[in-house]
């Protein structure tokens, strides 16, 4: 029993240690606080630390250099990064590049969607929306509910090279969080109860549309922040 609770609050520190870098952020490149440091912060002993460290450290999002200390090498663990796109550094571009590609292909996956959902599913899509928002209006981090949403979305397309394109989503989803966190609270909720209504309608061109433009709300604010960060540049 006493290893268990010792492995669950190791998992507990791994969790708040992604939160702390993520956060703060610690941006890629830069060293962590050392053992003393983290301990202190997270009320636990340095092997606690060292535990978690060395699980991040297996998950491609730290590492530790002899005599230097650990120094974060990516911004999310390899299971919310299963595309290795943490590494780079700029992440307002990336997001733009992610924008570009999920412009390309999420309003056909939102119209196949509409075509083939079955009422089972669209009843998912309904109380995801719902869950989405209603913790959104709480304040809380709604960025996983988000991800299941569009999961779903995927999902209803019936097609299983879609399905396979989920981890694209879910990564630009988390990148998109975590540079803009709450700036467009209500324009996602409108837009993803656009999408969910269309598709339950099986009204394939409105599911398009509907997905156009909450991509198209997404962009813009990427853009916006992509040219205040030109301009801080100069």
């Amino acid at each position: 029993m006493e290893k268990e609770d010792k492995k669950l609050l190791g998992g507990k520190i791994r969790t708040q240690l992604v939160k702390y870098i993520q956060d703060e952020p610690i941006q890629v490149g830069n060293k962590l606080p050392n053992e003393f440091e983290l301990a202190e912060k997270f009320g636990v002993g340095r092997s606690t630390i060292r535990e978690a460290v060395k699980e991040l450290v297996s998950q491609g999002m730290l590492e530790v250099r002899r005599g230097s200390g650990t120094y974060v090498i990516s911004t999310c663990p390899a299971e919310e990064d299963p595309l290795g796109l943490g590494k780079y550094d700029d992440k307002y571009q990336l997001a733009l590049e992610l924008f570009d590609v999920r412009l390309m292909i999420e309003p056909e996956i939102a119209a196949f969607a509409a075509r083939d959902a079955t009422d089972e599913q669209i009843e998912e899509l309904k109380r995801l929306c719902d869950e989405v928002e209603e913790i959104y209006n709480s304040g809380k981090n709604h960025v996983q509910k988000d991800i299941e949403l569009h999961t779903a979305i995927a999902r209803c397309s019936k097609n299983r090279v879609i399905e396979i394109l989920v981890p694209l989503i879910d990564s630009a989803v988390h990148t998109f969080a975590n540079i803009t966190h709450r700036g467009l609270k209500q324009e996602t909720i409108e837009t993803h109860r656009e999408i969910v209504n269309a598709i339950s309608r099986h009204d394939q061109v409105g599911a398009r549309c509907a997905m156009v433009m909450h991509l198209t709300y997404n962009r813009q604010m990427i853009v916006k922040k992509l040219n205040e960060q030109e301009r801080g540049k100069d």
